[in-house]
């Protein structure tokens, strides 16, 4: 991926690694639009950081997603980046049948939502030179945190989509890329206070360095996802599954 001159659209865009990825791509020479439910936040982002675009937009609703490819393709038809970035994270408690919704709606955002985008966007972006699709993903991915069940196995599955789309896309421009943070000081299971949970700025400079340094890298892990993400490979699967189930 080139850092600088690209064209991106990031979903989950309003706060968190989704805002933090677009303030540090606008600093480097992008034109960066942001994507969210809130329209008045949107109204804020771009009010205090000039040059950022937004883009209303609900990953849950197929209408909204089919709205936005359109409009993107009218209004920036050089688009070449897309971040699927939306996702929540809540817990779940397999035993309380009124968790299942809160099951259901992690399929439909973090899942459904970001194969959706892949499906409306890529037809922009397939003719593009230095064209990527970025997933974030997660390390629990990798090990499951056992109280957030479904939000482990949408980013399993999310892990293998990319996989196949970065196989399907071999003949084409199209660069595939898989971000797989750690826990993360930000809002998303509360974590914005978590002392165990690694600050943003460190997790966004340690990223783009590493997407820096690697253009041509099909997965992004920062050194402290490492112990979660290569657990299988390295023989300590249970271990690291026994450490997430005490958090």
């Amino acid at each position: 991926m080139k850092m600088t001159g690209n064209t991106i659209l990031i979903t989950g865009g309003t706060s968190g690694i989704g805002l933090g990825l677009a303030l540090r791509l606008h600093e480097a020479g992008n034109k960066v639009i942001v994507a969210g439910r809130r329209k008045e936040l949107l109204e804020r982002i771009t009010s205090e950081h000039p040059g950022i675009e937004a883009l209303v937009l609900d990953v849950a609703d197929p209408a909204s997603i089919a709205r936005a490819a359109e409009s993107v393709a009218t209004s920036h038809p050089q688009l070449n980046v897309l971040v699927n970035n939306a996702g929540i994270m809540l817990p779940e408690n397999l035993l309380d049948p009124a968790s299942l919704p809160v099951a259901e709606d992690h399929v439909t955002v973090n899942l459904l939502g970001a194969i959706r985008m892949t499906y409306a966007f890529l037809p922009l972006l397939e003719d593009k030179n230095d064209a990527v699709v970025m997933n974030v993903t997660s390390a629990p991915a990798f090990v499951p945190l056992p109280i957030t069940p479904t939000y482990n196995a949408t980013k399993a599955a999310l892990h293998s989509f990319s996989e196949s789309l970065r196989v399907q896309l071999t003949d084409s421009d199209v660069q595939v890329i898989e971000v797989a943070p750690p826990g993360v000081r930000t809002t998303l299971l509360g974590q914005q206070d978590d002392e165990n949970a690694m600050a943003l700025d460190d997790f966004l400079d340690e990223t783009l360095t590493l997407l820096r340094d690697r253009p041509d890298a099909k997965e992004i892990v920062v050194e402290r996802a490492k112990l979660v993400r290569h657990a299988e490979a390295n023989g300590t699967y249970d271990d690291v599954l026994t450490m997430l189930a005490s958090v």
